[in-house]
């Protein structure tokens, strides 16, 4: 989750390139022919003080406090290295699959699911968010709870916001600089954080993003969506089942606008001679008959009047076409994949009993 769907971004400086000397064009063309501000790509400066400063101020925290925390903060080469590794290549589906739906898996989540049955058929009562979907996001996230991070969340933000890995490469440099940013705010977060939960933030262990807990949530997600399931005062994210079960149905809920009792994707096809129709997200604004206009066609049965957006899949035995629904865009707020979303509903239906198509 983080891990994709949460980036705070920042406002950009302007620069002007003093020695500039290009002709002034006609006046009467100015207006029509202004360009767009330079972004500013320089990185953001390593000025701690600035930041002891800042979120003291914004979270109304004491300055000597978040100074004695950072003293005691590591950089740590092994975060750089992690968040340095080149991206693996893109794997088709029919390769992407069976990394998260396994035999294995399938099983953990039935016997996770047989032994929280009463805690996940509270949630999903009162949220509407089906908990075999709760346990498939824990299951693809954590394996359960089993792997719910190592690294230590101040050292993992910590590096992150002040020496996030600079490729070298140009065309990099602006996300490098916004990701660093967002790094830098989620630091900041996880101070308010532990001061709301009364957190030991020196204890506190996630990924090496500093995702936490068994649905690995960031700090500003954690603050913004987490939710005290079971009222006894806290919202526990790493122990308490009934705060986290809460959590990720709530996430759900705000965050991706979860519709409870719509579907998720339905099956479809595109006709022969039609381009395949591949929208810049996955928000589902398509009417049926727009997509019809577009060459594409229901397999499956979906309320007439519900909307979706048109998903394309490599199956093993060639192109796989769905449509997904406001259900499948909400998996997809909390990691912007079409794949990853694919395979947390299959998971979820396999969990459930159900029979899942071939990859």
């Amino acid at each position: 989750m983080i891990k994709n769907a949460l980036i705070s971004l920042f406002s950009f400086g302007l620069v002007v390139c003093a020695n500039a000397r290009t002709p002034m064009p006609p006046a009467a063309s100015v207006a029509e022919t202004a360009p767009a501000p330079i972004i500013d790509l320089s990185p953001a400066p390593f000025e701690r003080a600035e930041f002891v400063r800042d979120t003291a101020a914004r979270f109304n925290l004491d300055p000597a406090m978040i100074e004695a925390t950072l003293n005691r903060a590591q950089f740590r080469d092994s975060i750089v290295s992690a968040m340095s590794r080149p991206a693996e290549q893109v794997k088709p589906w029919y390769e992407y699959r069976p990394i998260f739906i396994t035999q294995a898996r399938i099983d953990g989540g039935r016997l996770f699911l047989s032994r929280h049955r009463a805690k996940l058929e509270r949630v999903q009562r009162e949220t509407g968010v089906p908990a075999e979907v709760i346990v498939s996001i824990i299951g693809v996230e954590t394996s359960y709870g089993a792997n719910t991070g190592r690294y230590p969340v101040l050292d993992a933000l910590y590096t992150l916001a002040f020496r996030y890995p600079r490729s070298g490469d140009p065309a990099k440099l602006e996300r490098e600089i916004r990701r660093e940013r967002f790094f830098r705010d989620e630091l900041a977060q996880l101070f308010a954080l532990a001061n709301e939960e009364k957190l030991d933030i020196h204890q506190l262990t996630g990924s090496y993003a500093g995702a936490m807990g068994m649905g690995q949530f960031m700090p500003s997600s954690y603050r913004q969506f987490a939710v005290d399931g079971d009222g006894d005062g806290r919202r526990d994210l790493f122990g308490n089942l009934d705060d986290v079960f809460a959590s990720i149905a709530n996430y759900f809920l705000k965050k991706g606008g979860w519709a409870p009792g719509q579907p998720v994707v339905a099956r479809a096809d595109l006709m022969p001679g039609y381009q395949e129709f591949n929208p810049d997200d996955w928000q589902p604004t398509y009417t049926m008959m727009d997509l019809a206009v577009r060459g594409y066609y229901l397999i499956e049965t979906a309320p007439a009047s519900i909307t979706a957006t048109p998903i394309s899949l490599e199956g093993r035995n060639g192109k796989q076409y769905w449509f997904g629904f406001q259900n499948y865009y909400a998996i997809t707020r909390y990691n912007n994949s079409k794949m990853y979303a694919m395979a947390v509903h299959q998971l979820s239906q396999a969990i459930a009993g159900q029979a899942i198509p071939p990859a």
